[in-house]
């Protein structure tokens, strides 16, 4: 059904020089491979990590596979989102999705206005105007969506708010490929303006949140069950405060002046720096990506010297800075001593140095999902049971 009956290639993932190429080994070949899903899939994407590569139909094309799916802990996700509405559709008309047992599908990829939407469904005579959205972003038990901003997934979400405000039926299918999840978020570390947008439209949609579990060969989509919607969580931890991940760049080692520590030797390679905002966190992760002539922190002498690659927050009311310091100290190859941590010496340092890119590294994109998703689970389960 995925894929037009084509056997399925297992591939290793080597790297995505952008967004939407990627490299893989295939025997003993290096190929290049079209990557259909524009997310970051910085918690699927580790070197080494199975995929699932479909040849392309047209020999002559510069991308001579495509990846339809990738392995996350010996379980098959669908990565390849031309399949997204087909899977969706496939659902709706064998009745698997539960609230939604008698709607029909009139059309897909239906207009109103100057918005395009995924499904036009029938319910009791009357119309039912779907978005469809696929969930790859995945925690122990958690599904979030979206791994990247999104404007167009925020303007397609008010938008169907302002239709049911007219009187339109409007809703939402959300498909995690995971189904290991229990609960659903908009990811609103990421993308808090979508979040607050899904916040506010969600009581007035017709939304679900579906997992699905596929095998290898991609072909239909077993049937899990609809998440739990923590709102309440989100309504409180969706603030623009909590603690941070900085990831920088040092292309050569350097000795820098660093206000009160002095001098101080600095090996090339990545780092990691922790930190927090209890108030104002989007304005101190913009100052700490800028190169500074007045200096205050410790990070504001290094930054000046390195190169940021990303900015990851952590937005929560509780105090996670310490314990944050104390994973990655764990996972790093070496720490900048006494760095950051003049508030707290017992952490004995806040920057923290790696040999290889931490974004592609299993063991720190794990400390991220850990605070970010896993520390949830409980609360998002005993707020809906």
């Amino acid at each position: 059904m995925m894929h037009d009956h084509q056997v399925l290639i297992p591939a290793a993932f080597v790297s995505r020089p952008n967004r939407f190429v990627t490299k893989a080994v295939m025997g003993d070949a290096v190929v290049t491979c079209h990557m259909p899903n524009p997310g970051r899939m910085w918690e699927l994407l580790y070197e080494g990590t199975r995929l699932y590569l479909r040849k392309a139909k047209d020999p002559a094309r510069k991308t001579p596979y495509d990846v339809v799916g990738i392995e996350r802990d010996g379980v098959p996700i669908l990565l390849d989102t031309q399949y997204n509405n087909d899977v969706a559709e496939y659902l709706i008309r064998n009745h698997l999705i539960p609230g939604w047992e008698s709607c029909r599908v009139v059309k897909r990829e239906v207009t109103v206005g100057d918005s395009r939407f995924d499904l036009l469904l029938e319910q009791e005579g009357q119309p039912f105007y779907v978005e469809v959205k696929s969930c790859t972003l995945f925690g122990r038990k958690g599904a979030m969506f979206p791994d990247a901003v999104t404007e167009r997934g925020r303007k397609h979400i008010e938008e169907l708010a302002a239709m049911h405000d007219e009187g339109i039926r409007t809703g939402l299918l959300i498909l995690a490929h995971w189904n290991r999840a229990e609960w659903f978020l908009p990811d609103y570390h990421t993308d808090p303006a979508f979040a607050e947008a899904f916040r506010r439209c969600a009581p007035r949609l017709d939304w679900k949140a579906f997992s699905l579990y596929w095998d290898k060969t991609f072909t239909y989509p077993e049937p899990g069950k609809l998440l739990m919607y923590p709102e309440t969580l989100l309504a409180e931890e969706n603030q623009d405060a909590g603690d941070y991940f900085v990831v920088l760049e040092l292309a050569e080692n350097r000795d820098i002046a660093v206000g009160s520590l002095g001098k101080v030797h600095f090996p090339k390679g990545f780092y990691v720096y922790v930190g927090s905002a209890k108030k104002n966190l989007m304005k101190r992760l913009e100052r700490h990506k800028r190169k500074r002539k007045g200096m205050h922190w410790h990070i504001d002498y290094f930054r000046n010297e390195a190169k940021v690659l990303a900015a990851l927050p952590v937005r929560t009311q509780d105090d996670l800075e310490h314990l944050m310091a104390r994973e990655l100290i764990k996972a790093a190859d070496w720490s900048i001593s006494h760095f950051g941590a003049t508030d707290c010496p017992e952490d004995g340092s806040h920057l923290f140095g790696f040999i290889k890119n931490p974004l592609h590294e299993k063991g720190f994109m794990d400390i991220v999902e850990r605070f970010r998703m896993n520390r949830l689970d409980a609360r998002a389960v005993k707020e809906k049971g």
